[in-house]
């Protein structure tokens, strides 16, 4: 994490947003309620960012300085892939932040979403030199397995994207080793469903390994093949973590949170 950020240029008022729009920055605004209310933020750092709709490649990030309790779905920073703030916010970015998300966002054009958490579980699992073990059904709805990214120091480098999108290559979910976790999606929905198995996976696995025994049982490779190739069940009523985020901001609706504003 850095405390390095861009510089706030002179940028324009927002004109008035599409409903497209509209409903990206209130999705994605939830989800940065959904994990500050889980316990899954880390002060003011990690980031989660999505395209905006429309032909143009801009994306929207948390405005750094805000911790997740606090960002709306108004006050969410609209870059472009050069990082330039194209709307008044009041606020600038992290670069850090920018340089991942940014990278991904770049050269994977399917990655509408990105998330990128610091949980404890999440780290801790990074830390491991085996990284995420087949041991639990969260483990199982990761298709296509997990992606490993070694750690390089601090994501200021503008020469780590391009290794950074070879490791990730086709995959949903990828762990930043010794340093925490990173999902991808076409929609918010998609993405936010992937990190909260990925993190579920890596709670429940650090607490199997505390739990005294010599090892962790595994589930055997012929079972996680077909279990990957299974869709969870809320996939049948809507996109993949479509009715999982709706229901997450209904909660949010009912315990008054303003993320909508």
């Amino acid at each position: 994490m850095s405390v390095t950020s861009l510089a706030q240029p002179a940028a324009k008022r927002p004109k008035t947003r599409s409903p497209e729009e509209q409903t990206i920055r209130e999705e994605l605004a939830a989800v940065y309620r959904i994990f500050g209310t889980l316990g899954m933020d880390d002060l003011i750092y990690t980031h989660i960012s999505a395209r905006v709709p429309g032909p143009e490649h801009h994306f929207l990030i948390n405005p750094f300085g805000l911790m997740y309790e606090e960002v709306t779905a108004s006050n969410l920073v609209k870059i472009d892939l050069e990082g330039n703030i194209l709307e008044d916010s009041g606020h600038p970015i992290n670069y850090a932040g920018f340089i991942i998300h940014g990278a991904i966002h770049e050269m994977a054009p399917n990655a509408h979403c990105v998330i990128h958490l610091h949980t404890d579980s999440g780290v801790a699992v990074s830390c491991q030199r085996e990284g995420l073990l087949d041991a639990s059904q969260f483990a199982m709805f990761l298709p296509g397995g997990i992606a490993y990214h070694d750690y390089e120091g601090l994501a200021l480098d503008e020469d780590e994207k391009p290794r950074l999108i070879a490791d990730l290559g086709d995959r949903k979910a990828m762990i930043l080793r010794n340093h925490g976790t990173l999902t991808v999606g076409e929609t918010v929905a998609e993405a936010f469903f992937h990190m909260y198995n990925l993190e579920r996976a890596c709670r429940v696995q650090v607490l199997a390994q505390a739990g005294g025994q010599a090892e962790v049982l595994r589930i055997p490779s012929a079972i996680v093949d077909k279990t990957r190739s299974q869709k969870p069940v809320g996939t049948r009523f809507g996109g993949y973590g479509q009715v999982e985020l709706a229901a997450w901001m209904r909660k949010l609706d009912r315990m008054g949170v303003p993320f909508r504003d």
